[in-house]
């Protein structure tokens, strides 16, 4: 298949290692931190290896919103919500192309994750109320106060330090040693150019996907690969290209999250809020090219598709004012990449795009009805002060992965586990079918999260 790389290589084990712990996990995002916190609580000596210099992963450089169904958080609003209606709109997004049991492990103990974050570690989680995302039947969002991933990394490696996990950067791990297919321990180097070896219990890959390794990009996802790269550079295919090497099942490879709203040239997340609640993408020529409720995901493409591989986002004041609760919204805002005008002819102006035809787009929006692609709008018309934001595609992560068992144990391809080796985050096939539409916001902070907890807190007496 083509998915090892320089550095995914395996070797058998030595007789001793100069350092051993029980459980090593490979990847300091929310994933991997949330995995290290969980094996700590159950009593395990933990290590997290991180190639970058300091904790980051694609969680970073998301909005840091994780989906859950049954929480506190929703019924302090009156949102009733529950694990199997959270399932069946995975799978509807999805065209259900997931497995089933893998969706429900994830939709079930989605509630109980992020409120053992918040009253364990004391990460202080709100729900996003006042918009609905595309594909989820009710508001379950939950974000920390400033709506970013960053904020998100920033309070787990808080909390990670508070436990005493040691978390060792710009540490790359190179090999993995192996026998009889039990890992025995890590090989990683330093930016000196010094190799080290550390042994281990159990092994949790959470170093994402292969959205930073451009030649796998060409060849399972092309129709992505001139987009603007949105995700951690370190992303480069090791687990993956582990899992092949060792024999794991592969699945899904095709997948990935996109996003067709990212300021331009600014590289800035712009949420899709400023569409959800009434807001527009037109071409450069200043004409609407699809339906923008679909989701953020396929508009990658959407986008891309257009002259220049560009589109601007037309919205108003009332829609900005939601989006501002998101940092990445009002950075943009801060640098100058939300336009601004009174009137269709001087946002046009400002957006260099033809005056007539984008005051004739919008005019042209049915208030309370569909348009020819299949949106319906609410009866508030976009109104003036107009706002405006150069954007482009991008891709953020990639949604294939190893495939995981019900403790996060990686399985073979006869279906049957490693003994010590688990996968949680983008290392582990995600819940967004097959390409790129059915990724369902949230769905890669979920698998990170839940999967994270689940795999650091596995029964360490089955693993070998």
């Amino acid at each position: 298949m083509g998915l090892q790389t320089e550095m995914a290589a395996i070797a058998e084990a030595p007789d001793q290692f100069p350092v051993e712990v029980e459980t090593l996990v490979i990847g300091a995002g929310a994933a991997g931190m949330i995995a290290a916190l969980a094996a700590n609580e159950a009593g395990e000596s933990v290590l997290v290896l991180e190639r970058g210099k300091t904790p980051s992963g694609s969680t970073a450089l998301s909005a840091g919103l994780i989906p859950a169904a049954g929480t506190r958080f929703q019924s302090v609003l009156g949102i009733t919500d529950d694990a199997d209606l959270f399932a069946a709109d995975i799978q509807r997004k999805a065209n259900n192309e997931n497995d089933m049991e893998f969706v429900h492990l994830l939709a079930n103990q989605s509630a109980q994750t992020v409120e053992w974050l918040a009253d364990q570690h004391g990460l202080p989680f709100s729900l996003v109320d006042d918009f609905d995302y595309p594909g989820h039947s009710r508001r379950r969002m939950h974000g920390l106060p400033s709506r970013s991933g960053q904020e998100l990394v920033d309070r787990l490696r808080t909390a990670c330090e508070a436990s005493g996990i040691d978390i060792l950067c710009e540490a790359a791990a190179t090999m993995l040693f192996v026998s009889h297919d039990v890992i025995r321990g890590v090989a990683f180097s330093r930016p000196d150019g010094s190799e080290e070896m550390i042994g281990c219990g159990r092994l949790i890959l959470a170093c994402n996907g292969y959205g930073g390794n451009a030649d796998l990009v060409k060849q399972y996802m092309p129709e992505i690969a001139d987009a603007l790269w949105f995700g951690h550079d370190g992303n480069k295919g090791d687990a993956v290209g582990w899992g092949e090497a060792l024999g794991a099942r592969l699945q899904h490879l095709g997948a990935y999250q996109g996003h067709g709203n990212v300021a331009h040239p600014h590289g800035i997340l712009i949420t899709w809020a400023t569409m959800t609640e009434g807001g527009i993408q037109v071409n450069n020529r200043g004409e609407r090219f699809w339906d923008e409720s679909r989701g953020y995901s396929e508009a990658a493409r959407a986008v891309l598709a257009q002259p220049d591989g560009e589109a601007c986002a037309i919205f108003d004041s009332g829609i900005a004012d939601i989006a501002r609760q998101f940092s990445d919204f009002r950075n943009a805002e801060a640098q100058g990449a939300i336009k601004s005008g009174n009137t269709p002819a001087e946002l046009a102006n400002a957006l260099g795009l033809p005056a007539d035809i984008l005051g004739d787009t919008l005019a042209a929006i049915p208030v309370g009805g569909t348009d020819r692609f299949g949106r319906t709008f609410g009866e508030q018309r976009l109104s003036p002060p107009y706002l405006g934001v150069k954007v482009t595609g991008a891709l953020f992560h990639t949604q294939g992965g190893l495939v995981v068992g019900h403790d996060a144990r990686v399985l073979k391809a006869d279906g049957s586990p490693f003994p010590n080796l688990f996968a949680t985050g983008g290392a582990a096939v995600g819940v967004s079918g097959a390409g790129d539409s059915g990724y369902l916001s949230g769905n890669g902070l979920l698998g990170a999260v839940v999967l994270g907890k689940i795999a650091g807190q596995a029964n360490k007496s089955n693993a070998c």
